[in-house]
């Protein structure tokens, strides 16, 4: 049979490693897809450096591969939002299937796109969109399909993850830890993309989407950063035996679905607390599998293109297949998506780390744990540090047992409201991660 032609939008790092591993890999890949891929034509501001083009058509001008005749299948590789959206409903409508690696654009447009897609009879394919090289969509998607999946948990951050790790490992500040991530590539000039937490939303948004059968609803998630993290409260952790990172979670639960991104203590003796530097690791819990872990590489030119290409091969697969018989984009067949509502934030129950700033002075605590006992709120552990030298306070640390986000914060308030109290609190939430 002859080669599926594919048209690919942008020719950057993954680009360049789509390129590069089709080439490399052809003859396993053909004997795995049944026919041969070949890359017949791209698009991209410049040629690439890092890839060989030969026997590639060029151009400047994306739509020219979109509504290229001979092309069955368009990678895009380009990002950002609005021109990719424009050129991937483009080719939907030339009846072209779409590989993408995508995740701001699927988070955001992925309802209609798929929608887009099943009235045209093709297929969209973004494995690529969520953590680099890990195969998770197609794990929960397929994998895990005999199971309720009950919760989930993510670092699928790289930059994040290796700052975290860079602040415990080797004692810098967060300001520290983020210029050597930048020196190394890690993090952009401008990183708030990642230290925002807004790239795990946008992952997290398509994972539980996957997970619990629900439209994608990046709008309702709950999406905080690690900016206010500190090396003390890293120290801090460590000594009471847990691991901060920055996790993407999203449970079930019998009022709703909780959505959430944000710092998190998770103790030091689960495997996903181990996970440190660039890489990435999703925690899934299934009714009938239990705990599963999948790891390894988030970001780079050759992992993500090993996901682009798996798709490119789904896709070869199922070229001449019934399109009402393929495997769902989101998993659950289009009519059986759930309107299961999302939790708001404040009824979210989980367990928290307080670190406060106060006075060192009788009553202090007491006054801390009276306004906690009156909100229903149980310590599990506290542990107030000696006095720095010419510090009249001192740092007070501690953990709670779970209790609703809402009662927490209307305690936070009345803590900081203290006349003791000599900075805001430090709130991080914690989670065992258990079955």
């Amino acid at each position: 049979m002859k080669p599926v032609n594919v048209g690919l939008l942008g020719l950057g790092t993954v680009g360049g490693g789509t390129v590069n591993v089709l080439r490399r890999n052809a003859h396993e890949i053909t004997r795995r897809a049944g026919r041969g891929i070949r890359v017949s034509c791209a698009a991209a501001r410049d040629r690439p450096r890092d890839c060989n083009v030969e026997g590639i058509r060029f151009s400047r001008d994306p739509y020219s591969v979109v509504d290229d005749p001979d092309v069955q299948i368009v990678v895009e590789l380009i990002g950002g939002v609005e021109l990719a959206r424009e050129l991937i409903l483009r080719a939907i409508a030339n009846g072209r299937h779409v590989v993408t690696a995508n995740k701001a654009l699927i988070a955001r447009h992925g309802n209609e796109l798929f929608a887009a897609a099943r009235a045209r009879g093709v297929m969209v394919a973004f494995e690529a969109a969520v953590a680099g090289g890990i195969p998770i969509i197609k794990a929960i998607r397929e994998g895990l399909a005999g199971n309720r999946i009950e919760w989930l948990a993510g670092i699928i951050n790289g930059t994040c993850n290796y700052m975290l790790s860079a602040m415990r490992e080797e004692g810098r500040e967060f300001d520290e830890a983020l210029a050597e991530a930048q020196r190394l590539g890690y993090a952009e000039a401008d990183p708030a993309f990642d230290v925002d937490g807004i790239d795990a939303a946008h992952k997290l948004t398509i994972l539980a989407s996957i997970a619990f059968g629900i439209p994608l609803q990046f709008d309702r998630l709950h999406v905080e950063g690690i900016r206010y993290i500190t090396r003390t409260d890293v120290v801090y952790a460590e000594e009471l035996g847990y691991r901060i990172k920055h996790l993407g979670f999203a449970r079930a639960t019998a009022q709703g679905i909780e959505l959430r991104v944000h710092p998190t203590l998770i103790p030091h003796r689960r495997l996903i607390a181990n996970v440190d530097g660039v890489m990435n690791a999703v925690l899934v819990n299934g009714d009938a599998v239990g705990p599963t872990l999948y790891y390894g590489a988030g970001a780079g030119a050759e992992p993500t293109a090993s996901a682009v290409v798996a798709d490119l091969v789904d896709v070869v697969r199922v070229l001449t297949s019934d399109p009402e018989n393929r495997v769902p984009h989101l998993a659950f067949q289009p009519d059986a998506l759930a309107d299961t509502p999302i939790l708001p934030m404040e009824a979210v129950e989980t367990a928290y780390y307080l670190r406060l700033q106060a006075l060192d002075q009788p009553g202090v605590l007491a006054d801390v744990t009276r306004i906690l006992g009156e909100r229903g709120i149980s310590i599990e552990a506290m542990v107030q540090k000696e006095p720095a030298e010419g510090q009249d306070d001192v740092s007070v640390i501690l953990l709670t047992h779970r209790v609703r986000e809402g009662q927490m914060n209307d305690a936070i308030q009345h803590i900081e409201r203290l006349q003791s109290v000599t900075a805001p609190v430090t709130r991080i939430r914690v989670e065992g991660l258990g079955r």
